[in-house]
């Protein structure tokens, strides 16, 4: 695939990203949704309402008091000593890379199967992302790949944990040390998961989620959080989401307004009373689709180390054009993440043989995975597919 193809998709890509949003908002002609929002709002309506009524109430909706709480019970449920709540998943991975001083000439490794944020934030640093390619199975960087990328200018390695499945974290953590590099995990779909015992966020010196709407753990608007073990750039970051400011109106570096609004932070902190329960939920949906489609397509794997949050279900198809158009036609919403590869967009373009990713792009499905995914409605998602393949 070349950049041209890009435009192949950008139509495509427009009407996906208007379907994604319609499916999970409970809006749209979806019979079925791809993230069912509201079933997890009615669980939880009581704690939510309650939440936002206490911001409305005290009126701090800046800095309240709900954001130190929220960053404390993150923190430990990541088991790192410090998260910065950010404005967006996005911010998140702009600000560790500014706390750092990454900027240009600077190189920074990373995978080019992963949404645009991952090498965008890079780039407008002024740095280049170096991009390494996917393990096949996984979809996550392959670690064995990264040390040969290395060069004396790259200033981090950026693994990007996929599809609610940690990369090999403590693999890229002994290269990172062996050459005196920091790790950074783009964490944005994994926040819950599991390595070797380690916790999403908590494998690195720096790592940032994201709380989109769509994430497993997600507000109800957008909103992110950066988390470290370095109480020096836990300061600097804090910083940088308020201006660079260090007292007020005393800015002795760039910043930017990164804060996490207050009512966002009350509603994570109603989720979060259930986010365990809902990740032992999205694993048993993803058990059942596992038993149920191994044999017809190819079904996400698991490291035997790790867990997964399973922030999409993925799975690899022949001819994907046709099954999604069968999927749809049978009221099942899907979603493909992601038809374009970095290294083939045209503001990070590197002709660099990217094969796995190249492929992966070209055959990846993601079909409805939430907690409150009821077993009729997953026994209809299962028909479908496999009905849809056989043609």
């Amino acid at each position: 695939m070349r950049p041209t193809a890009v435009n192949v998709y950008r139509r495509r890509s427009v009407l996906d990203f208007a379907a994604i949003y319609d499916s999970f908002s409970g809006f749209g002609a979806a019979t079925m949704q791809l993230i069912d929002l509201q079933a997890q709002y009615q669980r939880i309506k009581p704690e939510v309402d309650a939440g936002i009524h206490a911001v409305l109430n005290h009126g701090r909706y800046v800095n309240g008091p709900e954001i130190e709480l929220l960053e404390a019970r993150l923190a430990a449920y990541a088991d790192v000593p410090h998260c910065v709540a950010l404005s967006s998943g996005t911010d998140a991975l702009l600000v560790t890379m500014m706390a750092l001083g990454i900027g240009r000439g600077d190189e920074v490794i990373t995978t080019p199967f992963t949404f645009i944020a991952t090498g965008e934030m890079i780039g407008l640093l002024g740095a280049t992302p170096v991009f390494v390619d996917i393990d096949p199975t996984t979809y996550n960087i392959d670690a064995s790949r990264i040390e040969a990328a290395i060069t004396e200018r790259t200033k981090a390695i950026m693994p990007v944990s996929l599809f609610g499945q940690m990369a090999d974290m403590p693999a890229i953590a002994a290269i990172a040390e062996r050459h005196g590099i920091p790790v950074i995990e783009d964490a944005a779909q994994s926040f819950g998961a599991t390595f070797a015992g380690q916790r999403s966020c908590g494998a690195s010196r720096l790592a940032a989620t994201s709380f989109f709407p769509a994430k497993p753990l997600g507000c109800y608007g957008d909103g992110g959080a950066a988390f470290t073990t370095d109480a020096d750039l836990a300061e600097r970051m804090r910083q940088l989401r308020n201006h660079g400011q260090t007292a007020p109106y005393h800015h002795p570096m760039l910043g930017l307004n990164g804060r996490l609004d207050t009512v966002q932070a009350a509603v994570l902190l109603a989720k979060l009373d259930v986010f365990d329960d809902e990740i032992a939920r999205r694993e048993r949906v993803a058990a059942r689709y596992e038993q149920a489609l191994a044999r017809h397509v190819v079904t996400p794997a698991l490291n035997e180390r790790a867990t997964s949050v399973y922030a999409q279900y993925t799975v690899q198809v022949d001819n994907r054009d046709a099954v999604r158009s069968a999927l749809d036609a049978a009221g099942i919403p899907s979603a493909v993440y992601y038809p374009v590869p970095l290294n083939r967009q045209p503001p990070l373009y590197a002709d660099l043989p990217m094969p796995e990713s190249d492929t992966a792009a070209g055959r990846v499905l993601s079909i409805p995975m939430h907690p409150y995914l009821e077993p009729a409605d997953q026994d209809r998602v299962i028909d479908a597919l496999i009905a849809a393949v056989q043609k």
